[in-house]
């Protein structure tokens, strides 16, 4: 449909085909395309995969994707050696999907729904700089000259942590949309803690966000 794009990758592994898939709109969807290619890079098998259509003679099939940092190193769990953190009480908790540690969804008198969701990946995945104009680019807002940045966020220290804070309001195609996030560097990984949805219901959940900004804790 008009405005809507989707990404995806067909993934055959196993004796079986696997879709990965992201769609939404065009504006969103292109400005998230980095972080989906990045995602698509963790695709492996298991360390003991055996492909089912194969014989026990044959060695185990390659993976799907060339190999690369994100390949080769585990995400940081959310749980164990990962981050803690307390989400407020009325944010419902969804299943985490595909990349995320963890989804929570928030919904508005009108019935409106945003999004909350918490993923992590090795490195700097681009550094500061990158991460906030990729959010911007998500929100159909200009990058940032570098000189710019400071005035753009927030810096909070807390707990041995550093965040990053930001609040954009979207324009163009998602005129009417915000995100609220915050990027964390932690034990040689980035997380990135994000809120996003109608620009009403998320100026709503600001300073429920920032509460559960304060939470955030290693283990």
């Amino acid at each position: 449909s008009t405005g809507t794009r989707m990404l995806a990758a067909i993934v055959p592994f196993g004796g079986a085909t696997w879709f990965f898939k992201f769609t939404g709109p065009d504006a969103v969807v292109a400005g998230a395309k980095p972080e989906f290619l990045a995602f698509l890079e963790t695709v492996r098998p298991p360390a003991a995969a055996v492909d089912l259509a194969a014989s026990p003679s044959r060695p185990e099939p390659a993976p799907p994707f060339a190999a690369g940092n994100m390949a080769n190193t585990a995400v940081v769990k959310a749980e164990g050696p990962g981050l803690q953190w307390t989400a407020p009480a009325h944010w419902q908790n969804q299943p985490a999907a595909a990349m995320r540690k963890a989804t929570y969804a928030v919904t508005g008198d009108d019935g409106a729904t945003a999004d909350v969701s918490i993923t992590a990946f090795p490195g700097d995945v681009g550094g500061e700089f990158a991460n906030v104009n990729r959010w911007r680019s998500q929100l159909g807002l200009p990058p940032l000259a570098e000189s710019a940045l400071d005035a753009a966020i927030t810096r909070r220290a807390q707990a041995g942590l550093h965040l990053t804070i930001v609040d954009f309001a979207g324009a163009g195609p998602a005129a009417g949309h915000r995100l609220l996030g915050a990027i964390v560097p932690f034990d040689n990984a980035t997380w990135f803690f994000k809120l996003t949805g109608p620009d009403a219901l998320v100026a709503r959940e600001r300073d429920a966000f920032l509460e559960f900004l304060g939470t955030i804790k290693a283990p």
